[in-house]
């Protein structure tokens, strides 16, 4: 069975809604979305998943339906905020939905399959999305789940600070533990994160870093809805409050749940932090057609 790729694109339903998609960056104005499903494709994944808001069921199959028909199976699930269907007996007033890890749980009745998420908005580049599929066709099981890790000196901002989730490893290469660094930036010749109290701490440029690309099985579901139901109970006063990816990765770990392999890259990611990134990303885009690794018309 192929896997399927699980795009996280709730928080990008406001754009595509307004039937204004997201900035094109390729030669006919491909948005990197496009990029990431390309990839999957020639790697092998069997199935496209999107998460959406519903409300913008009909533009999102507006926009994917011409280009993937006949190319790839596409479903959509939905990131909404009925907290009923996961036994919880309230409405929380909230101005944004409860995470990525929310998100991946609403898909739990459409995917059976190994399965791995990633953003919608990130560039993350072939290899990562063929070593995954590896990964899910031949090791994954319930207590062996993986994360791609990127070299952090390749996946930061020329014009400001990035957040990354920094990897621990063991000797075996699973993580150990993911720690989130909301300011990462390269200061003279080296690589550091910054603390609140200022103080700043270097990084070797080597050290792997989470861009959201994770690889499951179905057989996580079980475990996100039971801790996202304590979450909600515990947060429900914060309207703020997120349920992320990596409040699961932590659990499972610490309660040798399961192990998180993390498959290396030499990748250079890419994405749009800033307003000012988008010429860079439209020249390593240009610069990858140029050197035939895409056509210069995707579909």
């Amino acid at each position: 069975m192929k896997p399927t790729l699980l795009i996280l694109a709730a928080g990008m339903a406001s754009r595509y809604g307004s039937m204004k998609q997201i900035d094109g960056f390729g030669p006919n104005g491909e948005t990197i979305i496009d990029y990431s499903i390309y990839d999957a494709i020639k790697a092998g994944f069997g199935k496209i998943t999107f998460i959406i808001r519903e409300e913008f069921l009909d533009s999102f199959k507006g926009i994917f339906e011409p280009k993937l028909a006949g190319k790839i199976e596409t479903d959509y699930v939905f990131q909404t905020f009925d907290l009923k269907k996961y036994g919880i007996d309230k409405d929380i007033e909230r101005a944004k939905p409860w995470g990525t890890g929310h998100a991946i749980l609403e898909a739990r009745n459409q995917i059976h399959e190994p399965f791995c998420v990633i953003n919608a908005d990130d560039y993350y580049g072939f290899e990562a999305f063929k070593n995954m599929v590896d990964f899910l066709t031949t090791e994954a099981n319930s207590s062996t789940y993986s994360i791609v890790g990127y070299k952090i000196g390749n996946t930061l901002s020329e014009n400001g600070s990035v957040s990354r989730g920094v990897c621990q490893t063991d000797a075996d290469g699973n993580m150990t533990e993911i720690n989130e660094r909301t300011k990462v930036y390269r200061k003279d010749d080296e690589i550091v994160y910054e603390n609140e109290d200022g103080s700043t701490h270097p990084l070797a440029s080597s050290t792997p870093v989470s861009m959201n690309f994770w690889g499951f099985t179905p057989d996580v579901f079980a475990v996100i809805k039971k801790l996202f139901i304590d979450f909600v109970h515990k947060n429900e006063r914060n309207p703020k409050s997120e349920f992320f990816i990596p409040l699961i990765a932590d659990y499972l770990i610490k309660n040798k749940e399961a192990n998180f392999k993390v498959i290396p890259t030499d990748a250079k990611w890419f994405g749009v932090t800033y307003k000012e990134d988008k010429e860079i990303v439209q020249e390593n885009i240009n610069k990858l057609v140029s050197d035939g690794v895409y056509p210069s018309k995707l579909w």
